[in-house]
């Protein structure tokens, strides 16, 4: 049974992961901060799916949760044969007027886990030469973020190292891709403080549909995935239209945006 490792994975897109994996078979490692919650999730994926499903407490934003992570990870006895980079979260509020010991805490989650259980899970998929790697980022990575500077930061560092990732791994069995939806029903707007209702439901995307897309495109090996056709129009405008327009229409857009 193959075994997927899932980030996030007691809420949104990451709880969608775990859904589809165990649906397909996957025997499943939990990781998240809520020990209560995340129990409560593996016990409900294992009775609904009959797969083993593990739950793992760790905080990604301190070296303890994240070195816990990567240990598990490096483990040769227990391959691991997907790792899907899930947890990630938004700030609302200006970059100065925030802490700054959260803009921190936001780059170690959003950035320096991707990097550091990336790197784990790598050493033994090269070994067997086979393995899968989905980082989920942002369609907000492609724009100028306005009051999103860090975050949006962040997406685009996951999307340029996934990509670049690939290249380097291409021939060896390992497939990797960047995740890049947009606005998706989820909690992460109500955990950041931001309010979403200017947001018009024909951007609003379905978290099981944005990974379907994920998936089916991961496994087609494409590097990005871009779920949802209003977000396709913005990436593909964003690589076409001059930096300076797109940074005065993001401008406009996130002005009515939260």
């Amino acid at each position: 049974m193959p075994i997927a490792v899932i980030t996030g994975a007691t809420s949104g897109i990451g709880a969608a992961f775990a859904r589809r994996l165990a649906a397909e078979g996957y025997s499943l490692v939990l990781i998240a901060r809520s020990g209560t919650r995340l129990a409560h999730t593996a016990e409900e994926l294992h009775q609904q799916f009959g797969v083993p499903a593990r739950p793992m407490v760790a905080d990604l934003a301190t070296e303890i949760g994240c070195g816990l992570v990567e240990k598990m990870l490096a483990d040769p006895g227990d391959p691991v044969d997907m790792l899907v980079n899930s947890a990630g979260f938004g700030l609302a509020g200006t970059f100065w007027d925030s802490p700054l010991a959260d803009a921190d805490r936001q780059l170690q989650v959003n950035v320096r886990a991707v990097l550091r259980l990336s790197h784990a899970a790598l050493g033994g998929m090269i070994r067997r030469g086979s393995g899968d790697l989905i980082n989920v980022s942002s369609v907000a990575g492609f724009t100028s973020g306005g009051r999103g500077a860090t975050y949006v930061a962040s997406k685009s560092w996951v999307t340029a190292f996934s990509e670049s990732l690939g290249l380097q791994l291409a021939g060896t069995g390992i497939r990797v891709s960047a995740l890049c939806p947009g606005f998706t029903r989820t909690e992460f707007h109500a955990r950041a403080g931001m309010d979403p209702s200017k947001v018009p439901d024909a951007l609003w995307l379905d978290a099981d549909k944005v990974v379907a897309t994920g998936l089916r495109d991961h496994r087609r090996g494409r590097p990005v995935s871009i779920p949802g056709v209003p977000y396709k129009a913005v990436v593909a405008g964003s690589r076409l239209i001059p930096r300076r327009v797109v940074y005065k229409i993001s401008s406009v857009v996130r002005k009515r945006l939260p």
